[in-house]
């Protein structure tokens, strides 16, 4: 795992200043500990930080082909890299190194564009090819890999693994995209391809972007998406059967290591499988790693320990207290632009305590969505039978009605909360799931915004991000069509950034099993009953996963990875967010409606509202601005 970075002038060849390299380089020194190499050349520079992996010896990079006109910076791994090798030698390419990355030079040497479609693993890459005087951008099929890129006004292309890689250059404008601040507060994150600045973005999963010098830029094309058939006609038994396979296959890929090995076991079916899967193929006792909490209420440690115990894994727990909230700060920085996702928190401290033991971890994520997993999913279907009951025509004006008038009772036992509902029979299916995964929802978003801001953003609603995705999704069956919508969006946007930042900010690699493109696409064919039924998300995984761990473990109510946040915000953390909100960098910059704010606190603080996760999210944001130094830039506009 590495950090990778360079400078590219599209249109000349102007030196590159080795000053601004090795500074977008060294802002990712987190990311490479073990080297840090640069190259440059007329018009173009390569920075590379190294976590030793794969060929610890001999795979230091930027890496070259045989007579040094092809260079690749390169951040993951391929896992197939070994069965390419002897078709490329036989092809007439000559391998100096037995790692990775070489297999890529020559791939790319060999098929052009089209090698990332026989690459199987996590990556983000750049490769130069002098003859070809073209510069060649990739990333992996699922996003697990991050790659950053921005078009200065100059004609100067930066890109990086992340965007401080970016900013570090001194080119970079800070001027920050109205629309992102809208996706933010949406959602959390800033889906792909926006960032927060207007002039970065990041370059898509599954999409390579190819720049040939003194031509235009084009837009990044994409080489791979993941088809809902539905259309397999397997019994749940033959399904489970194979699913196993395909789980053991891709677990074993993801055990080619040269540095100590482990995984991450929360108790929860996706990490708790991975697991089990370790351990069939491994000669003796893995490495796991839990978290505990010290509230009861956030805490499944103990179904961790019993797939541990069972497994007989070399098992290493800490506790996380309930009050662990002085991770803000740091969060911002590694995060680099606004992320509210409060789960990162367990995340950084579950990466740090594996650090201690390994260099290398496998996780459970990408499980749900591609099992069926989320609690979410269920309720989705639920409302959606109860829509396609009516037509759309009468829903919206009979239940928008009942939920506009319909009282909003956080207080209230579950049963009678009925305003979420009534306002989800209103909307169609696209819109309620966007209201469902919203983070801060659309009347008190709006409400947030100051006037000028409002104007700035020109009508622009975060909505059109999960539209976008739906009009490809190539499905009306319900559940594929937001397991298609999250695959795209939070996959990428929420829970591979969480991972991605908060390991490499301890130097750890993970590697996701469940997020093996060519599994993505087999459980994809299998129907929508197969994974989601009765009630029961993952429902064939968990079949076949009953030989292989405990009852209470398949079966319990999904947890989830939480922190308290309506206690934190009513207790410890409660001068902080009115700082924060009230008087700080949210408040100065001119995007709120102050009195908006003010009352979320208030609301809150007095127990009328939950407004815990708008306030994290709002936190988040001030903390990015403070990190940031933006107060004094930030667009007129606004």
């Amino acid at each position: 795992m590495c950090g990778i970075s360079g400078i590219f002038d599209t249109r000349f060849r102007r030196p590159v200043p080795r000053s601004a390299l090795q500074r977008m380089n060294e802002s990712l020194v987190h990311r490479g500990p073990d080297e840090g190499s640069l190259h440059i050349e007329p018009g173009v520079g390569f920075g590379h930080r190294r976590l030793s992996i794969i060929d610890v010896a001999t795979g230091q990079q930027p890496l070259f082909n045989e007579d040094g006109s092809v260079a690749i910076v390169f951040n993951g791994e391929v896992y197939n890299f070994q069965e390419l090798v002897p078709e490329l030698e036989s092809a007439g390419h000559i391998f100096h190194t037995k790692s990775d990355t070489e297999v890529i030079v020559h791939a790319w040497e060999q098929w052009g564009e089209a090698c990332v479609g026989r690459l199987r693993g996590m990556f983000a890459f750049a490769i130069w090819d002098r003859n070809r005087q073209t510069l060649f951008l990739a990333r992996d099929r699922l996003g697990v890999k991050p790659l950053f890129y921005a078009m200065l006004p100059d004609g100067l292309l930066l890109f990086g693994s992340e965007l401080k890689a970016l900013v570090a250059h001194g080119g970079l404008s800070s001027e920050i995209d109205p629309y992102a601040v809208e996706d933010y507060f949406a959602l959390g994150y800033v889906p792909e391809p926006r960032t927060i600045f207007r002039l970065a973005r990041k370059l898509p999963p599954a999409h390579t972007l190819t720049i040939k010098r003194g031509q235009p830029v084009p837009a990044p094309r994409e080489y791979w998406d993941v088809r809902f058939t539905l259309d397999n006609p397997m019994s749940e038994a033959d399904a489970g059967a194979e699913l196993l396979d395909r789980l053991r296959e891709s677990v074993r890929l993801r055990m080619i290591s040269e540095v100590p090995l482990g995984a991450f076991l929360s108790g929860g079916v996706d990490s708790s499988a991975v697991v089990a899967m370790m351990s069939s193929v491994s000669d003796g006792p893995i490495n796991t790693c839990s978290i505990a909490f010290d509230d009861p209420k956030f805490n499944e440690a103990q179904f961790g320990q019993m797939v541990a115990d069972r497994y007989r894994t070399r098992h290493h727990v800490e506790t996380v207290h309930s009050d662990d909230f002085d991770l803000v700060d740091t969060l911002a920085h590694h995060y680099d632009e606004p992320y509210a996702d409060s789960s990162a928190i367990p995340t950084y401290r579950v990466c740090q305590l594996a650090r201690k033991h390994v260099t290398v971890a496998l996780s459970g994520d990408g499980g749900d969505e591609t099992f069926g997993g989320y609690r979410r999913y269920q309720l989705h279907l639920l409302e959606e039978r109860m829509r396609r009951a009516l037509p759309h025509g009468l829903r919206r004006p009979l239940f928008g009605l009942l939920g506009r008038l319909y009282p909003k009772a956080d207080w209230a036992p579950r049963v009678v909360r009925a305003k979420t509902t009534f306002e989800g029979m209103a909307r169609t299916s696209v819109e309620a799931y966007f209201h469902s995964m919203s983070f801060i929802r659309d009347p008190i978003r709006s409400g947030l915004y100051s006037r000028r801001f409002m104007s700035d953003l020109g009508g622009y609603h975060a909505r059109s991000v999960f539209e976008r995705h739906a009009e490809r999704a190539g499905t009306d069956d319900p559940l594929a069509l937001v397991q298609y919508i999250d695959l795209h969006t939070y996959l990428v946007g929420d829970i591979n950034t969480k991972v991605d930042r908060a390991s490499m900010a301890h130097s750890l690699e993970v590697r996701e099993p469940l997020m093996d493109h060519q599994l993505v696409e087999w459980v994809a064919t299998l129907p929508s009953s197969l994974k989601l039924r009765g009630g029961d998300g993952k429902h064939f995984m968990k079949r076949a996963l009953e030989p292989h761990l405990p009852s209470d473990v398949l079966y319990r109510p999904k947890m989830g990875f939480s922190v308290p946040l309506a206690k934190w915000f009513r207790g410890p953390l409660r001068q902080r967010v009115r700082e924060a909100l009230l008087s700080g960098a949210m408040a100065e910059c001119g995007m709120f409606d102050p009195s908006a704010m003010r009352n979320l606190v208030e609301q809150h603080e007095n127990g009328s509202r939950d407004h815990s996760t708008a306030l994290w999210t709002m936190l988040m944001f001030d903390a990015f601005l403070r990190n940031s130094n933006l107060r004094t830039r930030l667009p007129a506009a606004a």
